[in-house]
């Protein structure tokens, strides 16, 4: 036999992107498209499920033309895996077609219903899911307004799907009722299950007013869930008959992609919605009450859990910036020249300050929107650059800070995807965080790791907490600067006053 090859997909909230690695783990072909995201009103962000299918089958029609390129067939294809977003869900009828928008984490429509759900103290919650309360980013919460929202859900709705599991199922030609979830995605959906036993719990449904029927069927991350069927198969070039694997969580498998596979180790996955997880041996009631902010998962491995910190618009902000105040929509090499005029502006931007609620308030400070504050005819879009990166900063320090009180260590912090790329804002973090920064050599974050998945799927790969292991190397290192670390400190005590004042401006 041949060199074998797996492709995997990342099919995240600004873009996807489709790759197929040798039995090597080297990449050999790559592909990207971008997504789209609406905002139908305030508040409200959703997209079409249906455009991450014909996205990534777009990207696996590049990436088969390109090993055609190679001299390398397709047919050396072994196996196939993908992962998605953990906090999005749309409804899909019998014949898989989705009757709803895709809503995700940046949508913050359900905070009424939130809010009268907290009101209720259930500790049911913690208890099963670790998470002590409702939150408008879980798909729990969608799905409870779809019910409530969508007649169509009620009349012909079949399951809640996430999107990886939603491209999946179509690749396989499968049907809705076939609708299957991860056992790791599935703590994605923030309420509703059982964490430790890995199961759907039949008393949060009930709590909920979500019919057990549209729940999907859960699976381990590496089961094969279908084959690659006809149709797609002359659509993106790939032979049909290809073992589909059942999928995971973008947030899993960046986690186990940077070698945090045990309890006590950190990394912050640098994508659209900026993620700061650290890993557990299973829940801290510290972590775990109400208030405390950070979301409680499973992992893809077994026994492996942890708990997540956020900043909603992390990524986003800074494609915002890019495409919308520099106007340099087409032109991904200008994160770098803005890191240059950045460079020029000291730590802490002289007090300016940039607030990065673009789609809509956080935690205790609901009425807040994003905001530039403190700025002097001395700041141009250098300073404004490095208030954006800082700005997201204060939010990681609220996060560091819950984190370090309930006694998890965060010396070292690994950096993933596309974020880990930008050296300045990699220091900023190291100084702002006070701890050690680490990049690895291999930071495609979760399309390889999907990829390791898919050869232990297909039976290449016996170990694969080791071959993980394996992949690992430190490409860069960051230590804070101490004096920086102070200044941050400080303007993060400042900052906590200037959020106290917005939040109480009404109607801003």
């Amino acid at each position: 036999m041949g060199t074998k090859y797996y492709l995997g997909f990342d099919a995240g909230t600004q873009s996807v992107k489709v790759a197929v690695y040798d039995e090597n783990m080297e990449e050999i072909v790559m592909a990207t498209a971008k997504t789209t995201l609406s905002y139908p009103q305030p508040g409200w962000v959703q997209m079409d499920i249906d455009e991450y299918y014909r996205l990534i089958k777009q990207c696996m029609r590049v990436c088969s033309d390109g090993m055609k390129e190679k001299g390398i067939s397709p047919s050396g294809v072994r196996a196939i895996m993908g992962d998605g977003i953990i906090c999005g869900i749309a409804c899909i009828d019998e014949d898989g077609h989705a009757l709803t928008p895709y809503i995700n984490y940046l949508d913050s429509r359900t905070a009424e219903d939130v809010s009268q759900l907290k009101e209720q103290h259930l500790d049911i919650w913690a208890r099963e899911t670790g998470n002590a309360e409702p939150n408008v980013m879980f798909p729990a919460m969608f799905a409870r307004w779809f019910l409530q929202n969508v007649p169509d859900v009620r009349e012909k709705g079949v399951k809640f799907v996430h999107n990886c599991p939603y491209i999946l199922l179509h690749l396989a030609g499968l049907s809705g009722s076939d609708a299957f979830i991860d056992w790791g995605t599935m703590s994605g959906w923030g309420l509703g299950y059982d964490v430790v036993n890995k199961c759907w719990s039949e008393e949060q449904l009930r709590i909920l007013g979500i019919p057990r029927s549209y729940m999907p069927r859960i699976v381990k991350p590496w089961d094969i869930i279908g084959h690659l069927c006809e149709a797609d198969a002359a659509e993106t070039g790939f032979p049909a008959g290809i073992p589909i694997c059942a999928g995971a969580g973008d947030t899993m498998e960046s986690m186990m992609g940077s070698g945090i596979l045990e309890a006590g180790r950190a990394v912050d996955v640098a994508g659209t919605c900026a993620m700061f997880c650290a890993a557990t041996d299973g829940i801290i009631p510290e972590l775990s009450a109400p208030g405390t902010g950070p979301v409680f998962n499973s992992g893809t491995l077994p026994g492996t859990y942890f708990y997540w910190g956020m900043v909603r618009t992390g990524g986003l902000a800074l494609r915002w910036f890019k495409d919308n105040i520099a106007r340099k929509a087409d032109d991904d090499a200008y994160y770098g020249e803005m890191d240059d005029l950045a460079r020029r502006h000291p730590a802490g931007c002289g007090g300016a300050m940039f607030i990065p609620y673009l789609t809509g308030g956080n935690g205790d400070y609901p009425n807040v929107r994003g905001t530039f504050t403190g700025l002097t005819l001395d700041d141009d879009q250098g300073a404004l650059w490095r208030c954006v990166l800082e700005g997201i900063g204060y939010d990681y320090m609220e996060v560091t800070d819950r984190y370090r009180s309930a006694g998890i260590d965060l010396t070292q912090l690994t950096i993933t995807e596309g974020g880990s790329r930008d050296r300045l804002w990699n220091q900023i973090k190291a100084d702002m965080l006070d701890t050690r920064v680490v990049t690895l050599k291999v930071a495609g974050g979760a399309v390889p790791t999907n990829c390791l998945v898919a050869a232990f799927a297909a039976g290449d790969v016996t170990d694969l907490k080791t071959a993980l292991q394996q992949q690992l190397a430190v490409r860069e290192e960051f230590v804070p600067c101490r004096d920086h670390t102070a200044l941050y400190r400080n303007q993060y005590e400042r900052r906590k006053g200037l959020l106290e004042a917005l939040n109480n401006i009404k109607n801003l």
